[in-house]
Formats: C-alpha cells, sequence, structure tokens
C-alpha cells in the first residue's frame, strides 16, 4: 500500500471517528435538554410506526428470503441474466445463499448469549432509555459504516481482496449473485457483530428497523430490474434522483462497482463502496455517479474458480492456472512495471478494473 493511499486512509478514518460519535452526541443533547428525564424509551414506537412493528419481525424472519426468491423468479422470467447462470456460477450462488442461513445463526446466538454477558457482564438492557429515533441513528450509522470500511478494505488491501473476490467474479448482477461470498468474508462481517451487542445493549427494536430497511436498500441496489431509470428518464424527478443517489445505494451507483472495466467512465470498481448509504463514498471522495449501467460485469481475469474454492479459500485453492485462489500463489500480478525485470508484486488482480 503506498503512502498517499495510508494517507487518505488515515483521514477518512479520523473523519470516520468523528462521524459515530455524532449520534451519541445527539443523544446526550437531548437527554441534557430534558434536564435528564427520559420521556420515552427505544421499547416505545413513534406513534406513527406502531402499527409496522408487526410486518418488520415478519420480514426479518421470512419475509427477506421470500422477497429474494420472488424478485429472482422475476429477473428469471425477464431474461436478464442472459443465460449466464450455469455451471459454476449456478453452484456457487445456491451454496452462498444457503450456507450463511445454516451457520450464522449459532455463531450470532453464541455470541450474543455467551460471548457478550462474558466479556461485557451486567450491562444487559443498559441503553433501554435511548429513545427510539436515536437508537435508530446510532445504529444505521454504526452498522453502515462500519460495513462501508469493511468492504473498502477489502478491496484496497490486497492481502483481503481474496476474501471478497467471489463477490466480485459474478459476470451478472441480481438477486442470485446478491449473497456471493467467501465463508470467511461473511462469518467476520464486522457490522454483523456490532448490531449484536447495540442490540444486547438494549436496542434491539431500533435495530430490527434499521436491519430491514437497509435489506432493501441493499437487495435492491444488487437487482438486475433498474428501478431507478424513471429518476433519470423524467425531468421532474432529477431533483429527487440528485439527492436520492447521493443517499442510498442505486442499482446505478452499486453497478458501477460491479463493473468488469472502470476505463469507461462508468465502472468504478475502485469505489461505490457504500451498502445502505452511499452518503459515505461521496463524504470519502469514493464515489462515482454517472447514472449509467456497465455493459459487462465482473473481473476480466476471472478463471471461473471452482465453487468449492470460491466459498472456502484458503482451505480448498483452486486447480484453475493462473487463478489467485491457487495453491501457493501470493498475488496475481496484471501487469508488470516498464522497467521491472519480473511482475512486480505490486500489481494485483484488482488492478485490472
Amino acid at each position: 500500500m503506498n503512502q498517499k493511499l495510508k494517507g487518505k486512509l488515515t483521514r477518512d478514518l479520523s473523519i470516520s471517528l468523528l462521524i459515530y460519535t455524532l449520534p451519541v452526541v445527539a443523544i446526550y443533547l437531548y437527554f441534557k435538554l430534558n434536564n435528564g428525564i427520559v420521556a420515552e424509551s427505544h421499547t416505545t414506537l413513534p406513534a406513527f410506526l406502531e402499527f409496522a412493528k408487526p410486518a418488520f419481525v415478519n420480514i426479518k424472519t421470512w419475509g427477506l428470503i421470500v422477497f429474494m426468491l420472488v424478485l429472482g423468479v422475476v429477473e428469471f422470467a425477464a431474461g436478464l441474466y442472459d443465460d449466464q447462470w450455469t455451471g459454476e456460477e449456478r453452484k456457487i450462488d445456491i451454496v452462498s445463499f444457503l450456507a450463511p442461513k445454516l451457520f450464522l445463526p449459532p455463531i450470532i446466538a453464541f455470541f450474543s448469549l455467551t460471548a457478550l454477558p462474558y466479556i461485557i457482564p451486567n450491562l444487559q438492557n443498559t441503553l433501554s432509555w435511548v429513545p427510539f429515533w436515536g437508537g435508530f441513528f446510532l445504529i444505521a450509522i454504526a452498522d453502515d459504516l462500519t460495513q462501508y470500511w469493511y468492504h473498502r478494505l477489502h478491496h484496497q488491501v490486497p492481502f483481503l481482496w481474496r476474501f471478497h473476490r467471489t463477490h466480485h467474479s459474478a459476470p451478472y448482477m441480481g438477486m442470485a449473485m446478491a449473497s456471493r461470498q467467501n465463508f470467511i468474508y461473511t462469518v467476520f462481517f464486522s457490522q454483523i457483530y456490532l448490531t449484536a451487542t447495540l442490540t444486547y445493549l438494549g436496542l434491539g427494536l431500533p435495530a430490527l428497523f434499521v436491519l430491514v430497511i437497509k435489506s432493501f436498500i441493499t437487495l435492491g441496489a444488487h437487482s438486475s430490474i433498474a428501478w431507478d431509470k424513471p429518476f433519470y428518464k423524467y425531468r421532474i424527478l432529477h431533483p429527487i434522483a440528485w439527492v436520492l443517489e447521493r443517499f442510498i445505494s442505486t442499482p446505478a451507483t452499486h453497478h458501477a462497482h460491479h463493473a468488469d472495466t472502470s476505463g469507461d467512465g462508468i465502472g468504478h470498481f475502485k469505489g461505490n463502496f457504500g451498502n445502505m448509504f452511499f452518503l459515505w463514498d461521496v463524504l470519502f471522495g469514493t464515489g462515482l455517479i454517472t447514472r449509467k449501467f456497465p455493459k459487462s460485469y465482473g473481473m476480466k481475469s476471472y478463471k471461473q474458480e471452482e465453487w468449492y474454492a470460491q466459498f472456502l479459500w484458503p482451505i480448498f485453492k483452486s486447480k484453475k492456472v493462473g487463478s489467485a485462489l491457487a495453491a501457493g500463489v501470493l498475488a496475481v500480478p496484471i501487469a508488470p512495471k516498464r522497467d521491472a525485470v519480473s511482475p512486480s508484486p505490486s500489481y494485483y488482480e484488482q488492478v485490472q478494473s
């Protein structure tokens, strides 16, 4: 990692620490302005949201899975995958969708019910006094900003890249590949444990609402159905589009992140890292907004590695010659420096995009 990149990372991380404190400061000021009197807690929903609670509970338990399956069927019926969902692609997408549903719940349950009471004993529900809006604000920022950094570092740190490249190997966008990840990337999803900790501390209801809203935004951004195109087509909707595309991730901005090239002025593999909020990319200068969609997706260096190598690397290695997931490969150089005798190890696979 060069010094310029290190300097930018240091600056952006410093700004992030300030952003993390904003909801905490807001909650503190609210508490002080009310003379220390708590009028409501997170367990009390604002009246206009009370009717929505059962819907959010059901969406979290089974609704999101149904939504993904239905949207996936619509995508297939519309022929939006162009017959690309074959062979290893089908296997890795299905395994990546089903496996986390089996191994993540026990891990999260152990973390929440056993690890947290041991690490921070006697602190359960200590934040239950926080108003719903405060808890929502706190979790929305803490969860999504943490995921932004988790995602960004997996692109900018060469060692971490191979734990995330599975998500970028798909030559298409849609519900089929939305969950496509290496299992280590999924297990160490940092924001999952942060949100679980805040839930343990008493912010379970705000966490529920943030999770559901975020899931719909991120799934919509991965979908091959470009729901944001009408906002760009009709002039009367342009002001809404301007705000929308800078605030949340949309198909146009996130598809650009999955493009197989950045040379066309549309693809932006080295940015557009936002998950729920695109605002982070705007603040840190990693965003590119074009309102256009890439012609092709994935990685030009993709070797169609075996599903088990993509999902279980480094436990299982690929047998594909030249793959970044093959045994003994430390880095995959794309282009050597002009004055170098051999390929420079500083040129990694992601440079191609």
